[in-house]
């Protein structure tokens, strides 16, 4: 297909989608669930396993496999600039006053899904299709547990902020806790990315280049981008964009992927005027425009008929039940240890068990590293897309049950 066949095909692909994601987004509004949900859910859909199934000739119309590249090459586009916004919101919720019950809700939510996820790969073996050929058994073991582990801050976020809880105990908590869970999660699938490639070459270069760009990072970063900040406009807005699509072609070449390039650079970023501006204007066309065409490129991977083979629905069961466990469990856990209420606990454990977004970004990741294969990409896509969709009714039946002040005080902890 010609390059001048693939634009119109192009653009009727958009279309559907954002229409398509749009009527799923009123639908699942009307239950009180998130937009990014709603795309989540969309994205899934438009792929094999409803159109696909149900009219397999028009998703095969809609989405030729020349226009697959195309819809990863912009959605990638989507995820950096959201991983932009992402890390400038990480470094924007810090709490001091909460770092002790922060940290430890924080490495309760990553440590035990870790672990329950890690087991259960080393328990199902081989007898569960789950695995590429090649891959040790020890790499998808801790990709699953990686993946058990994130927690979908963005969209933490956006709940706290949208039922006006951000100056509450819980929501304060909820924001730091779920700000050092994504952290380390991230860091940790860079691990797993790195010892995943089998060969010492690519580690190094993975690890050195990922040593090097935390550096200067950590040294130049908020100079830079603070010197950047100071141009007039539009030079601002065309050297910020710049600056943040070297640094995701930087991390993509050296193995980290670009969404880590894209969050430390958003982490880095001075907080003003003018990067409160930069972000206002990006942010609502990654989100309206680009991240649609990544749940749908997402959703064209996902084959919910993989479900059909007995083995791998009843991982995908556990699977589900332990993310659940290990992550709302250990954080409702670790929270009532540090002296929390249970209410507060209760919440800060609703909002942590969300995956999200997050969870299927790092999906992408694995996939495109070959250490993940077709059918745990289901499963897992399943694992996020329950855990997102429970997190507003199961935080609506904890208000309901036991309701929340319009403030409550945030205690030294």
């Amino acid at each position: 297909m010609t390059p001048t066949e693939l634009a119109p095909r192009f653009f009727i692909a958009v279309a559907v989608i954002l229409i398509f994601c749009k009527i799923v987004a009123w639908l699942l509004g009307q239950a009180g669930q998130p937009p990014v949900v709603s795309e989540m859910l969309a994205g899934v859909l438009l792929g094999p396993s409803l159109l696909g199934l149900l009219l397999p000739d028009v998703q095969a119309a809609l989405f030729p496999p020349a226009l697959i590249p195309v819809l990863y090459v912009v959605g990638q586009v989507g995820l950096v600039l959201f991983m932009f916004q992402a890390g400038y919101a990480f470094a924007g919720h810090r709490v001091p006053r909460l770092a002790g019950t922060a940290g430890a809700v924080s490495l309760a939510g990553v440590t035990v899904p870790l672990v329950l996820g890690v087991v259960l790969v080393v328990v199902a073996g081989d007898r569960v299709d789950i695995r590429p050929t090649g891959v040790a058994l020890g790499v998808s073991a801790a990709f699953v547990g990686v993946a058990l582990a994130i927690t979908a801050f963005p969209m933490l976020a956006r709940i706290i902020t949208e039922r006006g809880q951000a100056g509450t105990r819980h929501g304060s908590l909820a924001l730091a806790s779920g700000a050092i869970d994504d952290l380390v999660a991230w860091i940790l699938l860079a691990v797993v990315l790195a010892f995943a490639s089998g060969a010492v070459l690519p580690a190094v270069v993975t690890a050195g280049g990922a040593i090097l760009f935390g550096l200067a990072a950590w040294l130049f970063g908020a100079r830079v981008t603070g010197a950047l900040l100071r141009l007039a406009e539009p030079v601002r807005m065309i050297a910020v964009v710049g600056l943040l699509f070297l640094t995701a072609w930087y991390t993509d070449e050296i193995g980290l992927y670009a969404v880590f390039g894209a969050f430390v650079v958003g982490a880095v970023m001075p907080h003003n005027e003018a990067a409160d501006r930069i972000i206002d204007i990006l942010t609502p066309v990654a989100s309206a425009l680009f991240l649609p065409l990544f749940f749908t490129f997402s959703g064209l991977r996902t084959e919910f008929a993989l479900l059909g083979d007995p083995a791998v629905l009843l991982f995908a069961v556990v699977c589900i039940a332990l993310a659940v466990a290990g992550k709302f469990g250990a954080c409702w856990a670790a929270a009532r240890v540090r002296g929390e209420t249970q209410d507060t606990a209760l919440r800060v454990g609703a909002l942590m068990n969300a995956r999200g977004l997050m969870q299927l970004i790092a999906l992408n990741v694995g996939l495109e590293a070959g250490i993940v294969n077709s059918s745990l990409f289901t499963v897992l896509v399943l694992v996020a897309l329950v855990t997102t969709l429970m997190t507003t009714p199961l935080l609506s039946l904890i208000e309901r049950r036991r309701p929340a002040p319009i403030a409550e005080p945030v205690l030294v902890g």
